[in-house]
């Protein structure tokens, strides 16, 4: 089964044609404690972490006193670059925070656009949204912080003041995610079937909103955090690691999992100890593998590593469906091919 990233009206529709069922139940008990503690906690430490971001920068734009606020900033997305629905969509906020994977290189050919014509949207940072997506956050940040290419820069230079204007168009992004969360989406949420809620007309589409969110997350990172990487056993793809310039491939898997399993632990609100114990084995394999960017794709021992990884994280992702979902009343049935 694969899911894809839906939004709340859309993953409905979907879900009525092809056969998606809730049992008729009122929304999960554990919503309170997904809202306030994972969710609304998450994107209050994203907004946190991106000012912080921000106002390093704006005191000294160069690498060595802007990557540490960087990987803080990473740090805290990973706690929420699973809701992939409402605030995370509106206005393209989910490409222009993380425009991965960028298969085609526009990360590169549009900061390096930018920078070539010294384009002066960068004197005026609240308006650096009018960029394309692949030249704006956290990936585009990162080319610039840690590509040979571009990194050498100096102090007052173009790229300088290009590195304060991303990081300041991502602090804008996580203040409206955390604002939109707190002011629209966890009241519709709350409120889900009362009269004039049109994003949620029952308690089952919240359940499926987040049980699907949920499940999405695994499978992001288990075809993309590990999959891109791995390839096939002739073309392994280790270029193609997340984040790999700023050596987190690994760290990304490791934090989406343990994000991933405290979102299980609030959403089901019960015993899930199949779960539980599916992502500490997958944990358990990450942390063991001491391969940051999953160079050891090129390696026939160090590949058999990564591979075990993935068949991990898609065991725990058979378990949530089995153990959560049952406990939720909740079956999906489509796949994200026949989606997007």
């Amino acid at each position: 089964m694969r899911l894809s990233f839906l939004s709340p009206r859309t993953l409905t529709a979907a879900a009525l044609s092809v056969g998606v069922t809730c049992a008729a139940l009122p929304a999960s008990a554990g919503l309170n404690q997904v809202i306030e503690l994972h969710i609304l906690q998450g994107t209050e430490d994203f907004a946190a972490a991106t000012r912080a971001l921000s106002d390093a920068a704006a005191a000294d734009c160069q690498p060595a006193a802007v990557q540490g606020p960087y990987n803080a900033a990473f740090d805290a997305w990973m706690e929420i670059s699973h809701l992939r629905f409402g605030p995370l969509e509106k206005d393209g906020r989910i490409n222009a925070i993380a425009f991965w994977p960028d298969a085609k290189g526009f990360i590169g050919r549009s900061l390096g656009g930018l920078i070539a014509e010294e384009d002066p949207i960068v004197q005026h940072p609240q308006d650096f949204s009018s960029v394309s997506v692949a030249a704006r956050g956290l990936f585009a940040l990162e080319m610039l912080l840690y590509d040979p290419q571009y990194s050498g820069y100096a102090a007052d230079s173009y790229t300088c003041h290009l590195v304060q204007a991303v990081s300041f168009d991502l602090a804008r992004m996580a203040d409206g995610i955390d604002a939109d969360w707190r002011d629209e989406q966890a009241p519709a949420m709350r409120s889900a079937g009362q009269p004039g809620n049109t994003t949620y007309l029952s308690d089952d589409e919240v359940t499926q909103a987040l049980y699907t969110a949920l499940l999405a997350g695994l499978e992001f990172t288990e075809d993309q955090r590990v999959g891109r990487p791995l390839g096939t056993f002739d073309r392994p793809r280790a270029t193609r690691a997340e984040a790999r310039r700023s050596g987190r491939s690994l760290r990304n898997v490791v934090l989406s999992l343990q994000a991933l399993r405290d979102f299980s632990e609030a959403l089901a609100d019960v015993q899930i100890p199949v779960t539980e114990a599916a992502f500490d084995t997958a944990l358990e394999q990450a942390e063991g593998l001491n391969d940051p960017v999953f160079a050891g794709v090129d390696d026939p021992t160090g590949r058999l590593k990564i591979e075990i990884l993935q068949q991990r994280i898609q065991a725990a992702r058979r378990a949530v469906e089995g153990e959560i979902g049952a406990a939720l009343g909740v079956t999906a049935g489509f796949n994200s091919a026949d989606g997007d």
